[in-house]
């Protein structure tokens, strides 16, 4: 008897490969009907990953989202999965146990069935409590396998950690091929030999269409057994996105599968309203070139999903980089002359940190410090001149256990620095804070919210949390949007509020803490409090500390990149400037002591 096959629509994913937001709830709620209509969905991706905190930053309450959003998909009788990062959570960083645990809680009281979780480095332990949690929660627990090719990433080495998944209790695997460069055949071997072994394991595959693979991964996967498949809709899918329903359903049938029925008047609906969510405000932050995709990506290994942000990051380096190469003599680069050099470095990169997956939020990393060499040597510096702090911790195993072995020069990198190796448990370094959340609740007056949804969103998105309750997201977000409107043509609605950074009394501040040093621009440039464009530039908060020789900030200036270290051990005292800010060389734009 032919075996059927199950569909995912990934209608969150669509988005968050697609730009920087997803739909308000106003939208998903006028969607959701016509998703349902088209009557072959057994399951619909409805949050997670970056879902919360794209609420957040254009000053929506995310509970309430996820909440209406899934409410008719349980209706209809249709199963609703959400994407969580294990150690990382919903956020780019480590996150505390109590914290995980509560989000689980949370989620499921909100209407989540699945949780599918994955470690971007495969690290089990990081997993563990990700299993555990999800089922006392009473939500189907989805291990999932970070997939990517390299000499490490084996059929032997995923099913090691498959092993370990169904040990801790897992109800399902999924592989997620996040950049798509999963060979068809590497795949299809792979779910074989989970059912084989493990026959009760429920097995999903979510691949991208970047590089042009997963089509071709789709039916070998299917062919070996696999039971649920990930798919887009028009216009999001393809491209850097997903493979559309309607191929991946038509190729199935043709091979002798089990496929339920498509209502296409309901597909046109669901596609006329996603088209016009992109002309109301979306689409001024989707990047038409995601429309494309590219075999370049088969080399470097990306996502195509950082496309956007990585060329965002080419654009702001190259005037930089083009005012160094006139000063050398040399000819100026173009952007696809830059791209092609960072994936090379990419490629060189990747397999010295580790072979670590390209996936969140290791991908950035990965991006990062290529970026960070090519820049230097470009301007004859040595590579590894510009590490971040996230990227030292991965290194040094603070976010997990690498796949592979790290190059002798990282290692020697590191002992020069005095720092050290990392052999514990990665939850262990990240204790306990949900009680310090609990008091903040208190301490501001707020209501923990239903089923402790308010206090999860503060301890979870601290800063984007306090942004969307002082209702600075949404000037934010509303003073984003009118200036992107503006650069397309389009009338501007209403005026752009000014978000200013308070006033700070240097010399009252400086009074009562003698101790107090400035922290000065050692160039005259612009302020980054951070470099990754994914993370919005946000300043460290008052009180964060940092070590002897690790980077507060860094000054963009004609030639490059700049580092601000610390002198010595210090904590921040306060913040003058804001992201982005002109300085000129020696201005104090923060206070340290």
């Amino acid at each position: 008897m032919a075996r059927e096959i199950k569909f995912s629509l990934v209608y969150r994913d669509m988005w968050q490969s697609s730009g920087k937001y997803v739909p308000r709830v106003d939208q998903l709620k006028k969607v959701a009907p016509a998703i349902i209509k088209m009557g072959c969905f057994d399951r619909v991706e409805t949050n997670g990953g970056a879902f919360e905190q794209v609420n957040l930053l254009y000053g929506e309450n995310p509970n309430r989202a996820v909440r209406e959003w899934t409410a008719p998909f349980h209706e209809a009788g249709i199963q609703t999965h959400m994407l969580e990062r294990g150690l990382n959570a919903l956020r780019m960083n480590p996150v505390p146990a109590d914290v995980r645990e509560l989000m689980f809680k949370v989620k499921k009281a909100q209407g989540t069935d699945i949780s599918r979780s994955f470690c971007g480095l495969n690290d089990p332990r990081n997993l563990r409590l990700s299993i555990e949690y999800a089922k006392k929660a009473g939500m189907i627990s989805q291990a999932a396998l970070s997939i990517t090719h390299s000499p490490v990433h084996t059929v032997a080495y995923y099913m090691g950690l498959v092993d370990k998944l169904v040990e801790y209790g897992c109800d399902e695997i999924c592989l997620k091929d996040m950049a798509g460069i999963g060979r068809p055949n590497v795949l299809g071997e792979l779910v074989r030999e989970i059912k084989k072994k493990h026959p009760q394991i429920f097995v999903q595959y979510h691949g991208h269409t970047g590089p042009g693979l997963s089509t071709a991964s789709m039916l070998e996967v299917a062919r070996a057994g696999a039971d649920c498949l990930d798919v887009a809709v028009e216009p999001l899918s393809w491209g850097k996105v997903h493979p559309d329903v309607i191929t991946i359903r038509e190729m199935l049938k043709a091979d002798g599968f089990l496929v339920k029925d498509l209502d296409m008047n309901a597909y046109m609906e669901v596609r006329k309203l996603t088209q016009e969510f992109i002309d109301d405000f979306l689409g001024y932050w989707i990047d038409p070139n995601n429309s494309h995709m590219t075999s370049l990506l088969v080399g470097c290994g990306l996502p195509g999903g950082m496309m956007g942000s990585m060329m965002a990051d080419l654009k702001g380096f190259q005037n930089a980089i083009n005012a160094g190469q006139r000063a050398r003599g040399k000819q100026e680069l173009s952007l696809d002359e830059l791209m092609v050099m960072l994936f090379r470095e990419v490629e060189y990169v990747w397999p010295r940190l580790g072979y670590p997956p390209l996936v969140t939020p290791f991908s950035q990393y990965c991006k990062n410090t290529a970026l960070m060499n090519l820049m230097a040597t470009l301007q004859g510096k040595p590579r590894w001149s510009t590490i971040d702090k996230d990227t030292w911790n991965m290194i040094l195993g603070k976010m997990g256990r690498l796949p592979g072995p790290l190059a002798p020069e990282i290692v020697e990198l590191a002992k020069e620095k005095g720092l050290e190796f990392y052999e514990g448990n990665p939850q262990d370094a990240f204790p306990n804070e949900l009680p310090k959340f609990e008091q903040m609740m208190k301490d501001e007056g707020w209501d923990e919210g239903q089923d402790r949804e308010e206090l999860f969103e503060l301890a979870m998105h601290e800063r984007q949390y306090r942004d969307y309750r002082s209702g600075v997201a949404k000037e934010r977000f509303n003073a984003e949007l009118e200036e992107k409107k503006a650069k397309a043509g389009a009338p501007i609605v209403v005026t752009r509020p000014v978000v200013e950074m308070p006033k700070v009394d240097i010399e009252a501040l400086t009074a009562g803490h003698p101790s107090a040093l400035p922290v000065q621009a050692p160039v005259k440039g612009q302020l980054l409090w951070q470099i990754d464009v994914d993370d919005a530039g946000s300043a460290p908060a008052v009180g964060k500390a940092f070590r002897k020789g690790e980077a507060i900030a860094y000054i963009q200036t004609r030639y490059g990149i700049e580092a601000v270290e610390a002198a010595a051990d210090c904590r921040i005292l306060a913040v003058c400037a804001a992201q982005g800010a002109m300085l000129e060389k020696n201005e104090i734009f923060a206070l340290a002591e």
